[in-house]
């Protein structure tokens, strides 16, 4: 695969788009510390340097006057402010235009750069003469205070000899650090070796500088961002006598660093001792390893790789099954040595498809900020469990779920400030976003503390829409769900956030393909939560393999709690109720010979594989249970579109098909039969 720069490029600049939002944001709810204003200078230095390097004019352009202001607030020229921060997110939601524009997008218009470019002018004073003028005198005692704070540095710049390998020019540097100040730079040649040892690609020399400036370490630093990984830099400020200068009586700034490299006055000049380049490579192995310890791989790449692992598995398993019908006793502990490495393989390869959920969660916040001054309501966006590992294929998938669901929220359960203080609430609402593990689950909830969901108002809704009977006799938890129809809203009027009853019908059927499920509850006044369980992966699984008639099916261990014995003398003792005593408790069952309408008698004794669904357990009746299974999840094929009761199927090891059971789907399918006594001699397809 040949190395393209521009794509390496886009990929970086992602990330560092998506640190300046998170800064930004600091800035908005006033939570920044003192550290957030260089970030976000750092992050769009990166934007245009990086941009620059790789002929992309146009962003390198923009983003020097977005860096031009933000120096302008490291100096305290500008103070940073919310209406900064807003200024800055706009600036970042250009970048990212052009940034699709070099990716085949329609490029934003000039006319916008230009208005979003004379925005930042403004706002750094320098639009206009008056605009100008409001600012001169804070600009003079700028001048006068970085004047009498003028201090010297001592900085030691020793370069990876590969330096000219990857692009590096010791000499821009150097002349970008001349640039900050009365600069004093010294060579050290005493590691250039006799001539016909030289290797042309490699550098060196190192070098020494003292500088005379008012900058602070933060600057100098960034003259060096792009080699400073690779590079052994050390930065210090140099004490002077009180007879020489009294710059130094002046108190520092508050980002002033340490003094690590402090000689005093009358002691020779530092100088390190002759370092190989083997050695300059051991000296700075340690940020290389750390730095080459994550690697970028294509999506594509993992998806094929988690593809050959699932044939893998699959014909490990014939393998299996062959051997324990040969009776081979030679062949038997290979056979037990191959199962365990294509286990550790399988778990590895799926977990290298694992990725925190705070991923996702990150750009959120974006979301509820822009859509909290939309609708003038006042929200704080917390989130917990962000380092909660999912699934690739199923974190690509959340993310527009999870954005219904947050609309909704604040368009339906946040009230507005006044209303909030009326009712004795804080003036700001919390939405809480969260994430955590539940056995091989991931269970994803948004909880706000607002309104709560108005059970009469979606009652009468639905009684209006025919959607349920007047004389309905429901539960909480059913017309929570009617929520969830298609077409059902209970907004007085359509705008741009909700109210047309598209949204949560949608996540329905996500989280359903995701083989997910979506529960609600709410507190009239204390608000609303919603929760989204998923399982961790939709690759390969572990499966329990049983049998009903002469076909088998697969059912996720993860959904598994037990199995039980089931006696025809029991279902006769229930008066033909399909409930089973376990240990005390009732609990329902679901025969599936009859559900899905298998021939065949049933043997004398049954099983019944108890599974969870949602917060109960049920029964799944079968013939027999046949033990664990390493499943490889297969799609069924548009063909097969309309059987919702089963999630795909897989291939056993004899070459037949399994197909795999979708608990909750089957619980549903049970209760429309039980609803609807007359249909259900249908078909299950």
């Amino acid at each position: 695969m040949q190395y393209n720069p521009i794509e390496t490029y886009m990929q970086e600049a992602e990330d560092l788009l998506a640190e300046i939002e998170q800064s930004a944001l600091l800035l908005v709810s006033g939570r920044q510390t003192d550290d957030t204003v260089h970030q976000l200078f750092r992050a769009f230095h990166t934007i245009k340097g990086s941009g620059a390097m790789c002929g992309l004019d146009a962003i390198a352009g923009f983003t020097h006057h977005v860096e031009t202001l933000l120096d302008k607030v490291r100096e305290g020229v500008v103070p940073a402010s919310p209406s900064l921060a807003e200024l800055v997110l706009k600036c970042k939601d250009h970048i990212r235009e052009l940034l699709n524009a070099e990716q085949g997008a329609v490029p934003p218009s000039s006319a916008s750069g230009e208005k979003l470019i004379a925005e930042v002018k403004a706002f750094s004073g320098a639009a206009t003469p008056n605009e100008s003028g409001k600012n001169a005198a804070p600009a003079i005692q700028h001048a006068e205070r970085t004047e009498s704070l003028q201090r010297s540095w001592l900085i030691q710049f020793r370069p990876h000899p590969t330096l000219f390998v990857n692009g590096g020019n010791p000499a821009a540097l150097l002349n970008e650090l001349a640039g900050l100040g009365e600069c004093e730079i010294t060579a050290h040649t005493e590691e250039i070796p006799d001539l016909e040892d030289i290797q042309p690609d490699l550098c060196y020399l190192w070098w020494t500088v003292r500088l005379r400036s008012a900058c602070d370490e933060n600057a100098i630093r960034d003259v060096f961002i792009f080699v400073e990984d690779d590079s052994k830099l050390e930065i210090g400020q140099e004490r002077e006598d009180s007879g020489t200068t009294d710059s130094m009586s002046e108190p520092a700034p508050p980002c002033a660093p340490a003094d690590r490299l402090a000689p005093t006055a009358g002691d020779p000049e530092p100088s390190a001792p002759p370092v190989s380049n083997a050695e300059a490579s051991k000296a700075v192995a340690p940020k290389t390893l750390s730095k080459e310890a994550t690697v970028r791989v294509p999506s594509n790449r993992l998806d094929r790789l988690v593809n050959l692992v699932g044939e893998l598995v699959m014909n490990q398993s014939r393998l299996a099954q062959a051997a324990t019908q040969s009776g081979a006793p030679e062949i038997v502990n290979p056979i037990q040595e191959l199962e365990r490495l294509v286990a550790e393989l399988r778990d590895n390869v799926l977990g290298i498809r694992m990725l925190p959920i705070g991923t996702l969660f990150g750009r959120f916040r974006r979301l509820v900020h822009d859509l909290s001054m939309e609708l003038g309501k006042e929200v704080d966006l917390v989130t917990e469990g962000a380092e909660t590992e999912i699934d690739k294929s199923i974190l690509d998938q959340l993310g527009d779920p999870l954005v219904h669901c947050l609309r909704n929220c604040l368009d339906h359960g946040v009230e507005q400030p006044a209303e909030r203080l009326a009712q004795g609430k804080p003036r700001r609402a919390v939405v809480r976003l969260s994430a955590h593990h539940t056995g091989s689950d991931v269970v994803v909830s948004i909880q706000d503390d607002g309104r709560g969901i108005d059970r009469n108002a979606v009652r009468a809704k639905a009684e209006e829409r025919g959607l349920i009977a007047a004389s309905a006799s429901l539960s909480d938890k059913d017309i929570f769900n009617l929520i969830l129809l298609p077409g059902f809203s209970t907004a007085r009027q359509v705008t741009s956030v909700s109210g047309r009853g598209v949204g949560m019908d949608a996540v329905k059927r996500q989280i359903d393909a995701l083989r997910g499920s979506l529960s609600l509850a709410s507190e009239p006044g204390k608000g609303t939560r919603l929760a989204i369980t998923l399982p961790l992966t939709l690759a390969i699984i572990d499966g329990l393999r049983f049998q009903v008639g002469g076909d088998e099916f697969i059912v996720p261990m993860a959904a598994v709690t037990e199995n039980v014995e089931l006696l025809r003398a029991q279902r006769a003792r229930n008066n033909g109720r399909n409930v089973i005593a376990v240990r005390g408790e009732l609990i329902p069952y679901i025969d599936l010979r009859r559900t899905f309408h298998i021939e065949g008698d049933e043997p004398q004794i049954e099983k019944v594989v108890i599974v969870k669904y949602e917060d109960q357990r049920v029964g799944m009746v079968v013939d027999r249970v046949l033990g664990t299974h390493q499943t490889v999840l297969q799609s069924l094929g548009k063909f097969f579109r309309t059987i919702d009761v089963v999630s795909g199927a897989t291939i056993m090891g004899d070459g037949t098909v399994a197909l795999i059971i979708d608990v909750a789907a089957v619980v549903r399918h049970a209760e429309r039969q039980n609803r609807a006594p007359s249909e259900a001699g249908r078909k299950v397809a």
